[in-house]
């Protein structure tokens, strides 16, 4: 069992260095500054920057943040040059805002083509992937044209996984749509299809060169798909940063009412987290696993039942349940703070009772699903724990403790 630690403890201690910029810095920077002139429609963005000089190259990309960054051209200023552009959205998107992002980059790009894949997590797989192939064939893409990725969590990992493979790696970027997407899978670089055996088993570790964070798009987020972004803020009290725990705390009905200046905060601070995080271990060697924190449970949950009866987030926000109590029967942390994060989960609208995976071998089922995880070595299931308030630790568990924890933990069958 050891810590996983950049170089001191994993906790709210660590540096990081939150920066904000005014609309002409942090956007509009450089000799291009298209669509400056609409700027007073912008509402000072902000800027979160991923450093990865010292990973070989500088892959380096900022993430702005801000409402109205979608339809103000020079959010996509300073990007490669291309006369192509292709905007990869999905059929519940692509309706709302494929035009708004259409018309923003034909100040940048001759031809801009959208493509409307089928939504959800169900979608996640080769079949879908090859549309996005198909697409960039028929219409004679070569290696300079740009995908923009605009949706959600699944729309940016196949979005990003096509840009790796696509005449082995081609620009892309992205323009995530929902709070999942603005706080996790859109920032670090993890694209991925899903398998029938596990989620994300098939991808790549590839940068986009920009993350654009438009916080008006989240006014169209149904409620269900708000609160499984959630469970992605609320992660990284646990494992990083008590005092956005305690702030989540005060502000979680804020952030389910919509309100944009809570919304800006908990997007800003999450990404400043995970940008120090993946800038120290960009491809999960060691400190980045820590942000799988109730994945490990919450990917068993998704594969058990199936892709897409269960958001990911609302697994991930039942995983954290099931790993803080793991945390507490390892004697790591006491009953007050696992009943501590179950509140905020459960007031945050996700669930905190694992489902019935198999009503014979219900623990198994899932045991057999975990040892699948990416992190289990030769066969042994690593946890993302919580060794204390603020730091993270990734260690095994006996198999009989994890299955009194999924039996604690579960509805009855």
């Amino acid at each position: 069992m050891s810590s996983i630690s950049p170089s001191a403890p994993v906790s709210a201690s660590a540096s990081i260095r939150p920066v904000s910029y005014s609309v002409s810095e942090a956007v509009t920077s450089g000799a291009d500054r298209a669509g400056a002139e609409d700027a007073a429609d912008v509402t000072s963005p902000q800027q979160v920057r991923i450093d990865l000089r010292e990973s070989g190259g500088d892959r380096s990309y900022p993430i702005f943040i801000g409402s109205g960054l979608l339809s103000w051209s020079a959010s996509f200023a300073g990007l490669p040059k291309a006369a192509q552009a292709l905007i990869v959205s999905n059929t519940t998107v692509a309706p709302l805002y494929a035009e708004t992002l259409k018309q923003a980059l034909l100040a940048h790009h001759a031809q801009v083509t959208v493509l409307e894949l089928p939504d959800g997590e169900q979608h996640k797989d080769w079949a879908t992937l090859n549309l996005i192939f198909d697409a960039l064939l028929s219409h004679g893409a070569d290696r300079k044209t740009v995908l923009y990725a605009l949706g959600g969590g699944v729309v940016g990992d196949m979005t990003g996984f096509a840009a790796a493979c696509y005449m082995r790696g081609v620009p892309f970027v992205q323009v995530p749509t929902t709070l999942l997407a603005q706080v996790d899978s859109s920032v670090g670089g993890k694209t991925a299809i899903n398998h029938p055996q596990g989620k994300n088993m098939i991808g790549a570790f590839y940068q986009p060169r920009r993350v654009v964070c438009d916080l008006d798009v989240l006014k169209t987020l149904p409620p269900r798909e708000l609160s499984a972004g959630l469970a992605e803020v609320i992660k990284y009290g646990p494992i990083f940063d008590m005092a956005l725990l305690d702030w989540l705390e005060q502000h979680i009905d804020a952030l389910r009412a919509l309100d944009t200046a809570a919304l800006a905060h908990a997007v800003r601070r999450s990404c400043e987290i995970k940008a120090e995080v993946v800038g120290q271990d960009e491809r999960e060697s060691g400190l980045r696993a820590i942000l799988n924190f109730g994945h490990t449970f919450g990917h068993a949950i998704e594969a058990g039942l199936g892709y897409g009866a269960w958001l990911h987030g609302e697994a991930v926000g039942c995983g954290m349940v099931l790993a803080a109590t793991l945390s507490q029967r390892l004697g790591l942390v006491d009953a007050a703070f696992v009943a501590r994060l179950k509140r905020l989960i459960e007031r945050a609208g996700l669930p905190v009772v694992a489902p019935v995976l198999d009503p014979n071998d219900n623990a198994g089922r899932y045991l057999d699903l975990m040892r699948l995880d990416k992190k289990a070595e030769a066969g042994e299931i690593k946890f993302v724990l919580i060794e204390r308030p603020g730091q993270a630790v990734v260690r095994g568990a006996p198999d009989a403790l994890v299955r009194e924890v999924i039996d604690a933990c579960a509805a009855a069958a």
